[in-house]
């Protein structure tokens, strides 16, 4: 005859089988957790390496050398065609004005579109801001030539370039244009300064410098000091600050300066504008001559090729 459990028996089997349920469950839930944990690190440690990946170096040469051929050439090539309607205008009575400034209007809107659609990586800081200048000058650009291109066919042709030069979106066009060229040249004078420690990368200090200073610095330096100089010009030019720089360094060398008693750059570049002696390429005649040991980014203006 079989032996009944009693009530407090099973009772207690009954606790047993809930605790043992309870300790398989919570194995299994721990080696769970750990599995999940230690997946989660593996994943999680690449994506650390990833976001701290160096950040390319800024000013490197490729970068002006793309920029030259990206931003820089899209808006000279406008610049150009500005230009060249200007001498056209001077030289022929019966050109039409107004579908000239009607056409570089869709130029440089056209230039606009190029350059905003450019990629300038924010770690070279001057190069970004060259091209957002030279955004602000087309537009400006833009908008000035179609608001002036209704009534330039009235009277001369002089006429009709001093109301576009005092108009104020064009003088707005200038400053920008120029800080974009000034902010370029930075940018090489910032590249200069990571492949030689003992070129200096600031000049902004540098408002007047005499001849015996300019005497000393390094061709990269001259021409930002001569783009700077430009900047404050408020006029379009063939010449670049190359040339500028060139030319007073031609001047000087000639023994005009000290023959005319000048003693600073900035009165031989007073000079030599005002007569009309700086001309376009003209530091291409004179590069061999004067700065064979001067080293320079491999920018095409630079060189016999533009």
């Amino acid at each position: 005859m079989e032996k009944r459990l009693n009530r407090s028996d099973l009772m207690f089997s009954l606790a047993f089988l809930l605790m043992l349920v309870v300790a398989i469950g919570a194995f299994f839930y721990g080696v769970k957790v750990g599995t999940d944990r230690a997946q989660a690190g593996q994943i999680s440690e690449p994506a650390e390496e990833a976001t701290a990946s160096p950040q390319p170096n800024a000013y490197q040469q490729q970068d002006l050398v793309s920029f030259y051929h990206t931003v820089f050439l899209s808006y000279r090539e406008f610049q150009n065609d500005w230009l060249e309607a200007r001498n056209k205008w001077l030289s022929d009575s019966t050109s039409d004005r107004s579908a000239t400034l009607k056409q570089l209007a869709k130029t440089a809107q056209l230039k606009y579109d190029a350059i905003k659609g450019v990629y300038v990586a924010p770690v070279s800081p001057q190069l970004k801001s060259a091209q957002t200048n030279y955004m602000k000058s087309l537009k400006l650009f833009e908008e000035g030539f179609a608001a002036l291109a209704a009534d330039v066919n009235e009277g001369s042709a002089q006429a009709a370039l001093d109301k576009i030069d005092a108009n104020s979106y064009y003088k707005e066009a200038l400053k920008f244009a120029l800080n974009g060229q000034k902010d370029y040249f930075g940018s090489m004078l910032k590249w200069a300064e990571a492949v030689n420690a003992d070129i200096p990368a600031n000049i902004d200090g540098m408002s007047a410098i005499s001849i015996a200073d300019w005497k000393k610095l390094p061709l990269i330096v001259k021409l930002k000091a001569s783009s700077d100089y430009m900047s404050g010009q408020a006029a379009l030019t063939e010449y670049l600050p190359h040339d500028l720089a060139a030319k007073v360094d031609q001047f000087i060398a000639s023994g005009q300066a000290d023959k005319r008693k000048i003693k600073s750059f900035n009165a031989v570049a007073d000079l030599l504008i005002s007569t009309e002696a700086v001309t376009s390429d003209y530091f291409k005649e004179v590069k061999s001559r004067l700065y064979a040991s001067e080293q320079l980014p491999q920018l095409p203006f630079f060189s016999s090729g533009k």
